[in-house]
C-alpha cells in the first residue's frame, strides 16, 4: 500500500490534530533539507569558479565554507531539532494533553491488540463490546489506544489521524488519535510480521456525537 499526498494512507492530507502536527513537521523539514541542498550545490558551483587572488580565496573561506557552510547548515540543523522535540512532545499522551485549553473535552479510552493477522480493539466505555479490524471512536474527541500484541512485534498507523506505535508483546504502549469530522479511515500495520502482513490491515470509524451515543449504548454493533 502505497504512502502518498493524498488519499486513505496519505501522511500530508490530515484529517486530526495529531496528523497535523506530523504533516506540518514533515513540510518544514523538507524546506530545512531543500534549504540545506540548495546551499551544498551553491558551494559546489562556487568550487569550479576561476580562481582569484589570495585575499579573494581567504574571504572566500570566511563566506562560504564557515559562514555559509558550517554556520548555516548547523544552524538549520539545530532549529529542525528543537521544531521535531517540540512536535514530538506534543503528540505524547498524557494528562491533558491533545485537549485543546478551555475545551475540558474528556479522553476516550480503547485498547487494540494485534495478532497475526488481525486486529482486536475493546472500549472502557462499553465494557462488553468487542471488534475486529475495526476501531470505533467519536469523532472531535481525543482516543487514547492501548496497543499491545499477542504474538510478535506489530505496529499500529492510522495515517491520516496520527503516527505509528509499535505492538510489543508483554508491553502496552499508547497513542491518541483524534478525528476532525465523522468519516472512515484507513489503518495499516507498518510493521513486517511475516507472510501475509500486507493484508493485516484494519479501519477507524469516526461517529458524530448521536451515532457514538448509540454505539456505547449497544444500539449499533
Amino acid at each position: 500500500m502505497l504512502i502518498g499526498c493524498s488519499g486513505e494512507t496519505s501522511v500530508v492530507d490530515p484529517a486530526g490534530p495529531a496528523a497535523r502536527t506530523i504533516a506540518t513537521l514533515w513540510w518544514v523539514m523538507l524546506a530545512g533539507a531543500a534549504a540545506i541542498l540548495a546551499l551544498v550545490l551553491g558551494l559546489l558551483l562556487a568550487a569550479f569558479r576561476r580562481r582569484g587572488t589570495a585575499s579573494d580565496e581567504a574571504a572566500g573561506v570566511k563566506v562560504w565554507i564557515i559562514g555559509l557552510g558550517l554556520v548555516f547548515s548547523m544552524s538549520v540543523l539545530a532549529a529542525l531539532t528543537v521544531y521535531g522535540l517540540f512536535a514530538g512532545q506534543r503528540l505524547m499522551p498524557g494528562a491533558g494533553a491533545g485537549v485543546e485549553a478551555g475545551v475540558g473535552t474528556e479522553v476516550v479510552s480503547v485498547s487494540a491488540q494485534a495478532r497475526q493477522w488481525s486486529w482486536r480493539f475493546a472500549y472502557d466505555d462499553r465494557p462488553d463490546h468487542i471488534t475486529d479490524d475495526v476501531l470505533h471512536i467519536p469523532a472531535g474527541r481525543p482516543v487514547d489506544v492501548a496497543i499491545t500484541t499477542t504474538d510478535v512485534v506489530h505496529s499500529f498507523w492510522v495515517p491520516r489521524l496520527a503516527g505509528k506505535l509499535d505492538a510489543i508483546p508483554g508491553h502496552v504502549n499508547t497513542l491518541r488519535i483524534e478525528a476532525d469530522t465523522p468519516g472512515t479511515y484507513q489503518g495499516l500495520t507498518a510493521e513486517y510480521n511475516g507472510p501475509g502482513y500486507r493484508a493485516h490491515v484494519f479501519t477507524v470509524e469516526a461517529h458524530d456525537a448521536q451515532s457514538w451515543d448509540a454505539f456505547v449504548a449497544g444500539d449499533r454493533q
